[in-house]
């Protein structure tokens, strides 16, 4: 069919515009220019924070610990908040205001990997942020473009410095956190006893565990299986022993393969986030409590799976498993302090951490060590022995966190290293898998998962007991800090909101009279006319 002439088109578009209806002199339902103004800079805000969030949740932080950080960043924008947290997601939604709508912002954490360098430089960049005061807050952008450009300035400076941390190398080498993850191991054999065949061995099989774990990785295979092949490859080498000592002219005392086990065993244990699921679980997180502890749950029966699937198929050839009790212990007490500080310095450093925090936690994990072994020498159960020297890492780690800006969990994840049941682990499988009956295997692994329990449990009573101390002393300053603050907060009002709960404000009834009888009255005839 052929088009229309030229003219015909004009003469049409001509007659539509003479029919069509004009533009609504008051238009409907359109946004307000303030509330889309607002809603930008209230969105910076949220991404800034949630990115913040984000980071220290992948980095190892407590789920108590990012919910007030992002909380903080907000606030210091001058916008409150409600954090919804995860193990793998967050979620932060502003109620929204008179100027602004509501926004939501959700970020899902990807990947865990602890870097304590890096967590301590977004600390720093949080800490610039919320004690920095920002000039320039959301309600002051409403109404001034220059006030917008600056604030916008302020988050792209911020988002600026997070990228630089997080695209920064890592400090150490990979062959670097190799050799001090065998130092780690080799720090293991020395205080519980090994002489120095057991700790050059103790070494040399960590390092072929995390050269496995890392060509296994690369492979694309789940940290589950990379722990059951840390754990068989260790106690391959125990077996080795078994097998072999018999015919040397050395007794098990002198060379006990479960030191070997125990010590790769708590190296593969370090990494594991006790104090993170105690922390969550104790501090109302029950979602991210739970799926940290699953996690740990399920790397730990890697570690069992591993162990007793070489030690059964040993014994199915042939191998006799022994279960040393005593073992010759050819160093003083004082080396094996020493052994207790190297353990925790070495997993510090290997977390990459600067030396002067590693030194930090190596100093916590040989006075952990020193305090553990009194009480066991005074007849403590293990779990007051463990319980105990937890606590007073929580409070210390807390007390550096303050005052040398060393992080927590620093601190605290390494100072608990020495501590942790690496050889009650394996004697207790041990003793399922020799055949000797299960009741004694039982009793040491709840025995281990006791122990676990209080490392975790003593360093969150530490963390929070610390904050409880600190509150009077936070509640004298704060009159102080808030008058020197340039944003000052209006006093509530009936009208606004003193507390904010999870779903509605909490309204003060402060100077609020009771309505009368004509009061009543008048607002029944007002809602009938």
């Amino acid at each position: 069919m052929p088009s229309p002439r030229p003219f015909q088109q004009r003469l049409l578009r001509q007659l539509v515009g003479t029919l069509s209806g004009q533009r609504p002199a008051a238009p409907v339902s359109r946004r307000s220019q303030r509330a889309v103004l607002a809603e930008q800079t209230v969105r910076g805000v949220l991404e800034l924070a949630v990115r913040l969030g984000e980071t220290l949740l992948s980095l190892g932080s407590a789920a108590a610990e990012v919910t007030e950080t992002i909380e903080r960043v907000c606030r210091a924008y001058g916008i409150e908040v409600q954090v919804d947290l995860t193990f793998t997601s967050i979620l932060v939604v502003h109620d929204g205001s008179e100027d602004s709508p509501s926004v939501s912002v959700l970020r899902v954490v990807a990947s865990r990997s602890a870097d304590y360098e890096r967590l301590a430089r977004v600390t720093t960049l949080v800490t610039a942020i919320t004690d920095g005061s920002p000039e320039v807050r959301v309600a002051d952008t409403v109404d001034s473009s220059t006030a917008r450009d600056e604030a916008r300035q302020q988050f792209e400076d911020a988002h600026e410095r997070l990228d630089a941390i997080l695209v920064q190398p890592h400090r150490y080498r990979r062959s670097v956190v190799t050799l001090t993850l065998a130092v780690m191991a080799a720090g293991v054999a020395i205080l519980l006893g090994g002489g120095p065949l057991i700790v050059l061995l103790a070494a040399l099989t960590t390092a072929a565990i995390d050269g496995v774990n890392q060509l296994l990785g690369r492979w694309g295979l789940p940290a589950f299986f990379q722990q059951i092949a840390g754990a068989a490859l260790a106690t391959g080498v125990a077996v080795l022993l078994l097998a072999v000592v018999p015919q040397l002219p050395v007794e098990f005392a002198v060379l006990p393969p479960a030191l070997v086990v125990a010590s790769g065993v708590v190296v593969l244990l370090a990494g594991l986030s006790f104090v993170g699921a105690a922390d969550d679980a104790i501090n109302g997180f029950p979602i991210t409590a739970g799926g940290r502890l699953l996690e740990v749950g399920l790397l730990t029966l890697g570690i069992v799976v591993g162990i007793a699937a070489v030690l059964d198929g040993a014994r199915t050839l042939g191998v006799e498993l022994v279960l040393v009790d005593s073992y010759a212990r050819p160093w003083p007490a004082s080396v094996q302090v020493l052994g207790a500080g190297i353990a925790a310095g070495a997993w510090a450093l290997s977390s990459h951490t600067p030396p002067r925090p590693a030194l930090v936690a190596a100093l916590t994990g040989a006075g952990a060590w020193v305090a553990s072994d009194a009480l066991s020498g005074l007849g403590a159960a293990p779990l007051l022995a463990s319980a105990v020297p937890a606590i007073v890492i929580g409070l210390l780690g807390e007390t550096l966190a303050e005052r040398w800006r060393v992080p927590a969990v620093v601190t605290t994840a390494c100072g608990i290293v020495p501590l942790l049941p690496g050889l009650t682990l394996y004697r207790g499988v041990l003793d399922l898998t020799s055949g000797r009956g299960p009741e004694g295997g039982i009793e040491l692994l709840l025995q281990a998962g006791m122990i676990a329990i209080g490392l975790a449990g003593g360093v969150t009573l530490g963390r929070i007991a610390y904050r409880r101390l600190r509150t009077p002393v936070v509640r004298a300053v704060a009159p102080v800090r808030a008058r020197r603050s340039p944003h000052p907060e209006p006093a509530p009002t009936a009208e606004e909101p003193l507390a904010r709960t999870g779903t509605m404000p909490i309204i003060s009834t402060i100077g609020v009279t009771e309505p009368t009888e004509d009061d009543l009255a008048g607002g029944a005839a007002a809602a009938k006319d």
